[in-house]
Order: C-alpha cells, then structure tokens, then sequence
C-alpha cells in the first residue's frame, strides 16, 4: 500500500469523520500514479476543495461525495501511450511559427459569481480525462510534429496582466492550453494545434459545466455540455482532413501581400485587448436592414475602418474569415475542422460601408459555400502530401515555399464569429456572457473575433499597436447606424 503523503485538513474531526476522511484519501491514492511531485499537488487539490466545502457549511461526508476519487477514472494513473498525429490544419502552426511565440486563441465564460479557485482546480482534475487530446504536448518526429499524452496535473492560475502569453512549448511535458480566471471569468487559452474555436467552446462549456456541479448545482450535458464520465470517442479527435477529395482542378495559397494598417508594431504583444459589448437582437436587426448577414456587415465596416487606419494608396484591403467545416458534414471532431478564404477589397474603391457591402456580401456567399470550401480542403491535403517524405530538419523553409506563405502580410486582418453559444437553461441562468480572443499577429496590427450569448454579442479586437485609428473609426461607424456599443477591455499594457 502507498504511504500517505496528504496533509491533514486543519478541522476538528469526531473519529467518525476521521475515518472518512481517512479513507477517501486511502482510495484516492489508488487512482494516482504519477511522479511524486504532481501526486502531492493533486492530492492538494483534494485537501484545498475539502476544506473550502466544509468552511461553506457542508458536511464532511457530502464534501467527499462530490469529490469522489472514481471521477478520475484511470488518467491518473495508467501510462501515457497515446498519440495523436497533427491535422492538416495544423500541422503548419509549429513549421511557421516564430521562436518563442505560439499561435493560440482564448474563449471566457462570465458567470454571475466569482470564481472559486479551489473549485476550479478540481473541475480541472476531473474534465481533463473526457479531452485526452488536449492533455498532450507538442514533441518532433522524424518528418512531422506529433502531440504526445503527458499524465500530469494540470493547474488552474489566476490571470495575468497580459493574456495569450506564449506557452512554453519546448519544456517536456509542458501544457498545450491554460485555464485562468479573474473574478467571474474562466479563460481557456489554447495552442492552436490542438483545435480551433467550436473545439475550445465545448471544452470550456464542460469545464464550466463541472464547476458548476461541483457547487452543487444540476447542469444538463446538453448544448455542447459534454459529460466527463463518457468514454472518449474516435469521432472526437478525428482528422477530417484525411476524408478530403483532392480534386484536379484546385485552389492555392498563393496570395499577394496586402495593405496593412499603420501604428507602430509594438514587441509587447497583444498590446491591448478591446471588447465591444452590442444588443444582438439591434445588431442582427441593423445587418438586415443592410441587407446582409452579420458576419458581412462587420467585415464591410471593418474594410471602411481599416482604410481609415491606413496610408497606403495602394493594393487590397484583406479581411480573412474562417469557415466552420462541420456545418457541412455535422463531425463531431473538437480537432481543427476549419478553412479560410479572404474578402478582398481595393484600397481605392474602399469608400463607405453603403457602396461595398454588396460586394463584400457577393464574396462571402461564393467564397465560403461548400464547393469552394472542399476544394480548399483538397489543397490543403495535396501540399501537406508534397511534404510527407520531406525530414522534418529541412522541412519548414520548404513548408513556407510549398504553402506560398508571406506570413501574416496577406491579410490586413481577421474576422472569426463564431456565432451563437447555446445553453441549456440550468446552466445558462448562471452565465452573464461569453468572449472570444485571438491571439496577436506578427504583421497585422488587429485581429477581430464575435461571438453571441443570448442577447449579447462580444466583438474583440486583439491589438499589436497602440495606435487607436482602426478601433475609433469601427465604434463610430457602429454608433452611426444606431447601434449603443459599451466599450469593455484593457488599457493599452505598454507605457
């Protein structure tokens, strides 16, 4: 039998409860096997959750009832044999990444209390086990990176002045994702080879769920909820790439660089975040009016913006918007099931929001339809089997000639909605809103993003300058067509 190493609780026990308690954390030690180190921080955790219940009133033996150690499952104690090859999405990620920056994203659930950060941990140690391909970690093989499962405790942190920091990567079994929280908010910061922004809702949604329960509230595993004593399922983790009909006749990467906005670059990245809070109701009412969907008129708007914060006279204004794969075909993949394709716009012809929706609308309906979005898909498998046989020491300066790519330089920005979250109504009560950050750019000096809860849409804007031209512009063009936008985010971070 393993030797105790728990601390005890520091509470007045009868011999009744000691023995429970005793005897909980007898059968916890038995779903544990890792180093030493991580053994005593997760057992901790235990400790921390137990005496956080028992100073809110609970009984010691309902406190242990919704700790239960058979939540763990076996993660924590079998051996980490699984890998999981990257998706073709991102395989390019780790090959065109700068050193010491890592491409990552950020989705926030804003509930109606503070965070508790003992609960947190715990709702951490139990859902981690339902995802175990997020609890892995990037490694290099021979031709290609693969992540590779690392059993350890994953922690919970409060957040830091500066979000989307870069991960460190290259430690040996270091995390591929980040919770936080600061005050209501849960933040899930992930690097984006392990999924895109549908796969980071519903991995924050069943986070937030078993929080949630573990304050002993009902939350149904509906809307995305998933429930963390399901067995994982080979769909989930599926590389729909690998589905793709390459075709003859197909599209490429191959682009021009486009007008970028001025402002000083700054080293310190993102320099400021930016949330624009509008009534979704009034800014679906105001798209229709426009004779347009959501997404276009946004990105009309942001077109008229992005020319006001630019001084080039010449070349493309280059929104590039994200398609959601799984509309097509309903996968059930939390992996990287995402295309792209750009709104381009001259700068010369960039006059007012009223003269080029109509051509932004026409763009967007062709260019994210199905057909072009599967021959896009075909491309993008044709290229990443070009470089199959190549080795993975020779293979990024190679990738970046293959791919066509000139970094961020040809998109003046990006625009990802990813819609609107569903809840079901007992978790949905608890929840205020949601936000959704994309992490900051080399080139581009904004990245912009929308997602939608209930009556409240969230549009971020994810600043690599301190100039204000682009965001100024946006709220006044937003305020012109009647639309009351409260202005909610960061100051910039630099002095």
């Amino acid at each position: 039998m393993k030797k105790n190493i728990y601390k005890p609780v520091k509470f007045e026990f009868t011999e009744q409860q000691q023995l429970v308690y005793d005897e909980f954390f007898t059968d916890l030690q038995k779903h544990i096997k890792m180093a030493k180190s991580q053994e005593y921080l997760l057992i901790e955790d235990f400790n921390r959750a137990i005496k956080y219940y028992l100073e809110l009133g609970l009984s010691l033996e309902d406190a242990v009832e919704r700790l239960k150690p058979s939540q763990l499952g076996g993660f924590y104690n079998h051996p980490p044999i699984s890998w999981y090859p990257l998706d073709n999405a991102a395989i390019i990620y780790p090959l065109s990444m700068r050193y010491g920056t890592v491409p990552m994203f950020r989705v926030s659930i804003y509930l109606k209390e503070e965070i508790v950060p003992e609960i947190l941990q715990m709702a951490l140690n139990f859902t981690i086990k339902r995802f175990p391909s997020f609890a892995t970690t990037l490694k290099k093989g021979f031709f290609w990176h693969y992540l590779d499962s690392t059993k350890r405790r994953f922690s919970v942190e409060p957040e830091k002045i500066i979000p989307l920091r870069s991960l460190k990567i290259e430690t040996t079994g270091s995390q591929s994702f980040r919770v936080s929280y600061f005050r209501n908010r849960i933040s899930v910061e992930l690097f984006h080879v392990l999924t895109d922004g549908s796969g980071g809702i519903i991995f924050l949604k069943t986070l937030a769920g078993e929080y949630l329960r573990l304050l002993g509230h009902h939350i149904s595993c509906t809307e995305g909820v998933w429930n963390i004593e399901d067995t994982p399922r080979d769909g989930e983790t599926c590389n729909e790439f690998a589905k793709a009909e390459v075709k003859e006749v197909t599209g490429g990467f191959m682009n021009n660089a486009a007008a970028q906005m001025s402002g000083h670059i700054s080293p310190l990245r993102p320099v400021q975040v930016l949330h624009f809070e509008i009534d979704s109701n009034k800014l679906l009412k105001t798209a229709r009016e426009n004779n347009a969907t959501v997404t276009a008129y946004l990105t009309a708007l942001m077109t008229v913006a992005a020319r006001y914060a630019c001084e080039e006279t010449k070349g493309e204004i280059k929104i590039q918007i994200p398609v959601n794969m799984r509309k097509f075909n309903h996968s059930k993949t939390i992996r990287n099931y995402s295309m792209y394709f750009t709104v381009d716009t001259p700068v010369d012809k960039v006059t007012n929001k009223k003269d080029i929706l109509p051509d932004v609308m026409k763009q967007i309906k062709y260019k994210s339809g199905q057909e072009e979005m599967e021959i896009m898909m075909g491309t993008t498998v044709k290229l990443v089997q070009s470089l199959k046989l190549i080795p993975l020491n020779i293979k990024r300066p190679v990738a970046k000639i293959v791919y066509g790519f000139l970094g961020d330089r040809v998109n003046t920005t990006f625009l990802s909605n990813l819609g609107v979250v569903k809840l079901a109504e007992d978790m949905g009560e608890h929840v205020e809103k949601f936000d959704f950050v994309l992490g900051p750019s080399e080139i581009c000096r904004a990245n912009c993003s929308l997602i939608t809860f209930k009556d409240k849409s969230v549009f971020s804007i994810t600043k690599m300058t301190s100039d204000p031209a682009f965001e100024e512009k946006l709220l006044s063009l937003l305020e012109d067509d009647g639309l009351h936008v409260e202005v909610k985010g960061s100051a910039v971070y630099e002095s």
